[in-house]
């Protein structure tokens, strides 16, 4: 009969290694207390404790197996109590060594304590040191009234030993420490970075949508006594563009229900994502607006990343919007230029040389500018690209921008 062997993998730990980490840390601590006083009875692991004084060695007995006992359990607590855990074993270990009991792999239980107490003692951490400083000074008189044979030089070696675990418990502290601390500053800003952009977002959709529904309401007002065979269109576009806001808000709410999650996240997100296929979308609604706008397109539209088609549209977006409230009326030209490894935006309104009066203030280049072109610079560096905005020197504003990108490959 021949037995089938399985061949040993790494994987084949993964399941009670996971086990184990999902366990309550007391659970832990209890067992490794328990093993610990379970070990201490092993004949064979005497020699791997820690042993100071050489005192005349005295039989076991009850009061022995309790201050083993006592060097070992309250490691149960080491976590949860650290102070106390290290009290009770320092004690029983002082008490044992000054007894002159043989030597036991319980006193391995003061090494760890040692550790816990610099590991996970957060109160009184300068004081519990000194204290315990002050215990094995007295403890080393006593010893050495007893007639122990150890000099001067023994009792510090010890000591350094004992300094050394405590140390290395309050060097994992520290790096614990920091290393949460450098993830909470982490949190802060992909939280700030998030909020961020969602309330680029907000200011893009919002302000677009809002800004046509105003100048398409005017209209239809002003053909209310005009022309009131035409009013219905202008109250059809304030509705089409309502629609849409209230689309792209929803959508925007769906992100931010799911704890920021982004928005190029999950193929249905991306899905509903404006893109730069919408542009004609853009162009058709500031048509409706009764902004007279010109679209070309060159080159081969190739697919992008989610960020990049959305960096774009909202690029267009924007510069619309502005024409719309500054420049109402004024003819615009939108070129797209699509290239291999760029995509180029140019979006320019013609006007005077000066400007109107109260539209540099947005359409000014450099780091002054509005929120909405702040926050398009901000998302086209992000993907290492270049936004400016600003006046031409023959009239007019002109918003252009370089946005690198790779295909992405279907």
């Amino acid at each position: 009969m021949t037995v089938r062997q399985v061949p040993w993998s790494p994987s084949l730990l993964r399941a009670p290694l996971g086990w184990w980490q999902e366990r309550d840390a007391l659970l832990k601590d209890g067992i490794l207390a328990l093993t610990l006083a379970l070990l201490a009875f092993v004949p064979t692991l005497s020699n791997l404790g820690a042993q100071i004084g050489d005192l005349p060695e005295r039989s076991a007995d009850v009061l022995s197996v309790g201050l083993v006992l006592a060097q070992t359990l309250p490691l149960a607590v080491r976590r949860r109590w650290p102070a106390a855990c290290l009290a009770v074993v320092a004690g029983a270990f002082a008490v044992y060594q000054a007894l002159g009991f043989a030597p036991t792999f319980a006193s391995v239980g003061l090494y760890a304590a040692l550790y816990s107490a610099g590991v996970h003692q957060i109160r009184f951490r300068r004081g519990l040191a000194v204290v315990a400083c002050a215990g094995y000074a007295v403890l080393a008189v006593v010893l050495d009234r007893l007639g122990s044979p150890l000099a001067l030089p023994d009792y510090l070696a010890f000591w350094l030993a004992l300094a050394a675990v405590w140390l290395v418990g309050r060097t994992v502290r520290t790096r614990r420490t920091e290393e949460a601390e450098r993830r909470r500053l982490a949190a802060e800003v992909a939280t700030a970075d998030e909020r961020a952009r969602i309330a680029r977002e907000l200011h893009d959709v919002v302000t677009h949508h809002v800004t046509a529904m105003v100048v398409q309401a005017d209209a239809a007002q002003f053909l209310l006594t005009s022309a009131p065979e035409r009013a219905g269109e202008g109250l059809t576009a304030v509705s089409d563009t309502g629609r849409r806001a209230l689309t792209e808000l929803r959508y925007l709410l769906g992100v931010l229900e799911a704890t920021g999650e982004s928005a190029s996240a999950t193929p249905a997100r991306a899905d509903r994502t404006p893109a730069l296929g919408q542009v004609e979308d853009l162009v058709e609604q500031a048509r409706r607006s009764g902004q007279p706008v010109e679209f070309r397109e060159q080159g081969e539209r190739r697919p992008r990343s989610v960020d990049v088609e959305l960096a774009a549209y909202r690029v267009v977006q924007e510069a619309l919007t502005n024409a719309m409230k500054y420049a109402a009326g004024k003819p615009t030209r939108v070129l797209l230029r699509h290239g291999g490894e760029h995509i180029g935006i140019e979006v320019t309104t013609q006007g005077p040389a000066d400007g109107p009066a109260d539209g540099p203030a947005t359409w000014q280049p450099g780091p002054v500018g509005g929120r909405g072109l702040a926050g398009l610079r901000a998302r086209v560096r992000t993907l290492d690209g270049e936004l400016v905005a600003g006046p031409r020197p023959e009239g007019g504003f002109e918003v252009r921008a370089t946005i690198p990108s790779e295909s992405v490959q279907e």
